[in-house]
């Protein structure tokens, strides 16, 4: 009996076996994929109370004079913001892939496809601008007065620009100043929550539901309180970050695995996933969570007076628009930089011209899979010459007042100096925002049967896969990019 008690003894280790080895493969070292992503965040000095040191500056009543104020003491802050992107909306000159030369880009004189362009549409497009002043292609890029110190600064609430940055009438200029402290979600998203000419128009990942959210919202902004510059990190006054839309490069931008561990999941076959597919594929499994985004924009039925006026649908100075809320990103490889349309350039006359399509394919062993919200619309091209124009909406003449394309387009070529043919037509066209706001908690974050299912989000094909690599392999991807090197260095 005894003996007998004691066969069941190699059969049981070898149970233990068969389910414990698995488990510790694919469930890891713990230890290895530690995450301290708070060791991370800035520590900066403490705050300096300025309530007291404006007390000899009681008659502010200029943006300038209170740039000069700031100044006073931050004597090189001026010259650190002459040269930041926020202040020049241009790039330096840079080379572009497949073009010869040097070239500039930027909000200064790219075109997009909302509300097409700020040349000779500077006072309404401004208001934007870390700024004063900026009405005309004459303004004074080097005259430090004119930085706005307030609109990034004022921690007061009570400060608004208008019309080329000024401040509107009645503000409190002096009271704002004494408020100044490190900027806050409400001084970033005065803008960029409102890019494109709106509330949650542009970015689908950022809107006005940012300024107080829930972690229902985004995790990192609900749960934590985070401000922009937790992630968007600053040095003299350079501040982290790259918009594709804009940027040639991808220096200095700002990454998850800045704070975490890429391979911080305690299961190996999601960590495996981590050199194909972008943090925000999974993370943030949709956009617009809270607020509509604009997602097309038609230009060609602007100037109906018939129809009523509504934010969502169609304004008559604008045209139609269409807004989705909850919004399933679409996904593409991206590599951190993009293709750029430039004025001028060609578009697309048997189909969609992509203004900054994303680099980087299933064979670029530097892309991953990303999410996007690409942003479609029918905007004014000439006919004649095939690409888009640059007419002017806002002020004297423009299309906003007038509802003249004709006239609109003839004002655009004199202060674009791109030629009009008097012929123009609607083309269409996308932009691609990527989805890196809103930020799911974890039990929000995708499954697996979300992407590897029959329906699921992903386009195999399209991204280049005979199908889901689940069913066809995961090595499709290493064999595509050995051959890539291999061809390139023959």
């Amino acid at each position: 009996m005894r003996t007998r008690k004691r066969n069941w003894l190699p059969g049981f280790i070898a149970i233990l076996l068969l389910i414990g080895i698995p488990v510790w493969y694919f469930t890891g070292d713990a230890e290895s994929n530690l995450d301290t992503p708070w060791d991370s965040m800035p520590r900066r000095p403490e705050h300096v109370d300025h309530t007291n040191l404006f007390d000899g500056f009681a008659e502010l009543t200029t943006g300038p004079e209170v740039t000069r104020a700031c100044l006073s003491c931050h004597a090189d802050a001026g010259e650190q913001v002459l040269h930041t992107a926020h202040w020049k909306w241009e790039s330096e000159p840079t080379e572009i892939e497949g073009r010869e030369g040097l070239f500039t880009t930027g909000k200064k004189k790219s075109i997009n496809n909302f509300c097409i362009g700020i040349q000779g549409n500077w006072a309404s497009c401004t208001a934007c601008h870390a700024g004063y002043g900026w009405d005309d292609a004459d303004f004074d890029f080097g005259d430090q007065t004119h930085i706005d110190c307030l609109v990034c600064h004022d921690n007061s609430g009570i400060y608004r620009k208008g019309k080329a940055g000024l401040p509107l009438e009645g503000v409190d200029l002096v009271t704002a100043a004494k408020s100044v402290a490190v900027p806050t979600r409400e001084n970033c998203g005065g803008c960029h929550f409102r890019g494109g000419g709106g509330n949650a128009v542009k970015h689908g990942d950022l809107d006005e539901s940012l300024y107080y959210p829930t972690e229902g919202i985004d995790v990192h902004m609900g749960r934590y309180n985070f401000q922009c510059v937790d992630c968007h990190k600053t040095k003299d006054h350079v501040i982290r970050g790259r918009s594709s839309t804009v940027s040639l490069d991808n220096e200095n931008q700002v990454a998850c695995t800045d704070c975490h561990n890429p391979k911080l999941h305690s299961d190996d076959r999601i960590n495996a996933h981590t050199d194909t597919v972008a943090c925000q594929t999974c993370h943030v499994p949709e956009i617009a969570v809270a607020q509509a985004t604009k997602t097309h924009w038609d230009w060609s039925k602007a100037g109906d007076g018939s129809r009523e006026d509504d934010t969502h649908h169609y304004l008559k100075i604008k045209g139609e628009f269409i807004y989705e809320k909850h919004l399933k990103p679409e996904y593409r490889w991206s590599n951190g930089l993009a293709y750029r349309y430039l004025m001028g350039d060609k578009i697309n006359t048997d189909g969609t011209t992509a203004l900054n399509a994303p680099r980087g394919d299933i064979r670029d062993p530097n892309a991953k899979i990303w999410p996007f919200k690409i942003h479609r619309a029918k905007q004014p091209y000439d006919t004649e010459y095939n690409y888009l124009l640059q007419p002017v909406t806002s002020g004297e003449g423009g299309y906003w007042n007038d509802f003249d394309w004709d006239k609109a387009f003839r004002l655009g070529e004199e202060v674009s100096g791109t030629k009009y043919s008097g012929n123009y037509g609607f083309a269409e066209t996308e932009m691609y925002w990527p989805s890196t706001h809103m930020v799911a908690t974890k039990e929000k974050a995708l499954q697996c049967q979300a992407c590897h299912s029959e329906g699921g989000r992903m386009d195999w094909q399209a991204l280049g896969y005979d199908g889901d690599p689940i069913k066809q392999g995961s090595q499709t991807r290493k064999r595509m990019i050995e051959a890539q090197t291999s061809a390139g260095h023959e």
